[in-house]
């Protein structure tokens, strides 16, 4: 995951990290009503997106776990109206946080609190959050993440002279690792997913572990169905797909990383090699690179949100 995403999700959730844990071991403890979700109005239309009383409700109920003081009710509305704009900006951007990686983040967040899944899921339960509404939370926070990453990269566009003024004043030449990747997806219709998804996640699972480096891809994916190899040829490490690049840089050439569930289906890619290169295009990317990892999340977070609702249709009903 990259610098972004990761801070933007431990950020937003470190704050109740210390109300979990109390909440845990309270023996009684404040449970707020849920309304069923048939009787929810819409109090907010975001861009025509609406926004429910029931919505609201659980964001209050999570900022109360929170410890947060004030106006909770106004406070989570607006939270919602921010929430609903961060997922239309994803939905613009094609920042996809799929169900999986969502699912090891609760699982990695009730860990680091010592709580077992099950207890996560109750103390949601009980304080009136849902496991549901805490879930789509994490996925926002991480998917946010990705959109300051691709406007803060947009911003921050060097040219040769600024790279060689840089090289002179840091008396260095930037190096980073180049990989050569291949992809291997087997895919899984939208229509299908939910009947033939773990079967194709055992089948990918099985695979991976016949592979040796990239020479016998092909022929393995040749005895499945409906199986895709794809070339990603040479790729520099500040280049790398953010979904991908932890499991990449994590993994030792000629190995294939863990098996992931995407949009597409079930993926893993193969490090066919890697090597370290340095030139003035590497130069660019790295020091890019670490610009961009230098902005301050809060302002440009702050800033973006503020200009998404100059720019959004924001309806109270």
């Amino acid at each position: 995951m990259s610098k972004f995403s990761s801070t933007t999700a431990q950020r937003a959730m470190r704050a109740m990290a210390a109300a979990l844990v109390i909440s845990a071991g309270t023996a009684t403890m404040t449970v707020l009503p849920a309304s069923p979700v048939h009787a929810a109005q819409i109090r907010y239309v975001v861009n025509d997106t609406p926004i429910t009383s029931y919505d609201i409700q659980r964001r209050a109920a999570l900022l109360k776990l929170m410890r947060r003081s004030g106006n909770l009710q106004q406070l989570a509305a607006d939270e919602m109206i921010d929430q609903t704009l961060r997922r239309q900006a994803m939905a613009k951007n094609r920042v996809n946080i799929t169900d999986e990686m969502v699912s090891e983040s609760y699982a990695n967040f009730a860990k680091g609190n010592k709580l077992s899944l099950k207890q996560l899921d109750q103390i949601l339960a009980q304080s009136g959050v849902t496991k549901d509404h805490f879930r789509e939370f994490i996925r926002t926070q991480m998917g946010w993440g990705r959109v300051l990453q691709t406007k803060a990269r947009s911003s921050i566009q060097l040219s040769q002279e600024d790279v060689v003024r840089k090289m002179l004043e840091e008396g260095r030449q930037p190096s980073t690792t180049e990989y050569m990747l291949q992809q291997v997806i087997f895919v899984v219709p939208s229509a299908e997913r939910g009947k033939i998804l773990g079967k194709r996640k055992r089948e990918a699972e099985a695979m991976r572990g016949r592979v040796q480096g990239c020479s016998n891809l092909i022929d393995l994916a040749k005895t499945q169905l409906d199986v895709t190899v794809r070339d990603l040829g040479r790729v520099l490490q500040p280049e790398l797909p953010p979904d991908w690049k932890d499991h990449i840089v994590k993994t030792s050439p000629g190995k294939p990383t863990p098996v992931r569930e995407t949009e597409r289906g079930v993926e893993f890619i193969t490090v066919c090699n890697s090597r370290e290169v340095s030139d003035d295009h590497v130069a660019k990317l790295v020091f890019q690179s670490e610009q961009t990892e230098d902005k301050s999340f809060e302002a440009l977070s702050k800033q973006t949100l503020e200009e998404l609702r100059k720019e959004a249709k924001i309806v109270k009903r």
